[in-house]
């Protein structure tokens, strides 16, 4: 336990003799959950739209309003005929046009009135998909407050949508607890493994290899302070979005503290492990950022895994961040408790085990 506790105050010593990484401990987690949240989002604005009225009657001067008084589209003026509008949306000025055809107001109370015309351009799959759907949602709007202004009969709503955990859809609710996991990966994992190829390459490392400290008792010193320093920084991301976004858990702090240490055990242990086969800086580097790429591109931080091909959700088993963004979110929105989540609890329990266990067995000293 001596020999324990002197490598683990040697280790703290060496990170806060850094001049950067004390620093970077503390000011990396709060400028990421301030900066991130804001950017990082799914929620499209300022969509380009050219409107060509041909209509030129109140309910086309109507709907013109009310899209110029959307957050979400910037009216492009110049525009004037479609083979215009068609130019611009061609050189990605606009994004979408809408066409109000003649006599559109008059026919709408006639069996068949006629239709808007709306072309999106779908180089950007996204903004134009939501772009247009935000634009039939503010002119169906529109036509209803007319519909019901002139008395014309009013379709029953046959179908309520409730937002369940999230009423608002902000974007950033989802995003944030994700944000966080993103923090533990490169603090816990990145930070671990060049901590012990920099002692590699410094040599330091040998004068460790000819004491009689036992492989596991080096292993574990090397793991501690960064287990300290991830819930630490787990702790100051919660405080932040508190603070800057009133978002707090929903369900118990102590199912996400668990949650953290057991990822921040498996994953600090990951890191361990590639610093072992590696020679240099640069292989661990390269393995952790590949790593990092795949979790961060495959177990549902930005994309649902379930909207993957078949065989890629096969592929998020073998990745510990899955389990936790689930816990993550789940926790954080729906106030989820440990037994509907225990499987996720017992997954990341297990990487717990075999990523310390493979960081101690490759472990090579000399004697």
């Amino acid at each position: 336990m001596r020999q324990l506790y002197i490598l683990i105050q040697k280790e703290f010593i060496q990170i806060f003799r850094n001049p950067v990484l004390p620093k970077l401990i503390v000011f990396f987690p709060i400028l990421v959950m301030l900066i991130m949240p804001w950017v990082t989002t799914m929620d499209v604005k300022n969509v380009g739209i050219a409107i060509i009225d041909e209509d030129c009657s109140t309910l086309s001067h109507r709907i013109s309003s009310d899209i110029r008084a959307s957050e979400y589209f910037t009216v492009i003026d110049e525009a004037t005929t479609y083979y215009i509008a068609n130019n611009l949306l061609e050189e990605c000025v606009v994004d979408i046009i809408l066409v109000i055809p003649e006599n559109f107001e008059s026919d709408m109370s006639s069996v068949s009135p006629k239709r808007l015309d709306i072309s999106a351009n779908a180089v950007n799959a996204t903004k134009g998909s939501l772009g247009s759907q935000y634009l039939v949602q503010t002119i169906g709007s529109t036509i209803s407050k007319y519909r019901n202004e002139q008395g014309a009969e009013q379709l029953s709503e046959l179908i309520v949508v409730q937002n369940r955990y999230n009423p608002t859809l902000n974007y950033r609710y989802l995003m944030i607890p994700a944000l966080m996991i993103i923090l533990l990966i490169m603090i816990c994992g990145f930070f671990t493994a060049t901590n012990i190829v920099i002692e590699k390459e410094t040599g330091t490392i040998e004068q460790i290899n000819v004491t009689p400290i036992g492989k596991f008792t080096f292993v574990l010193a090397k793991l501690i302070p960064f287990w300290l320093i991830g819930l630490f920084v787990i702790s100051i991301a919660m405080v932040v979005a508190w603070l800057v976004y009133g978002l707090v858990p929903a369900g118990s702090l102590g199912y996400i503290y668990l949650a953290s240490i057991l990822f921040i055990l498996g994953f600090s242990g990951f890191g361990v492990f590639v610093a072992n086969l590696s020679d240099n800086i640069q292989q661990t580097m390269f393995v952790m950022f590949f790593f990092i790429m795949i979790s961060m591109l495959l177990s549902g931080l930005l994309t649902p895994i379930s909207s993957m091909p078949e065989w890629a959700q096969y592929f998020t088993v073998i990745l510990p961040p899955r389990y936790f963004i689930d816990i993550m979110r789940a926790v954080y929105l729906k106030a989820t408790t440990f037994s509907e989540m225990w499987q996720n609890y017992a997954a990341l329990g297990g990487f717990v085990i075999i990523f310390n266990f493979l960081a101690a067995i490759t472990y090579k000293k000399q004697t």
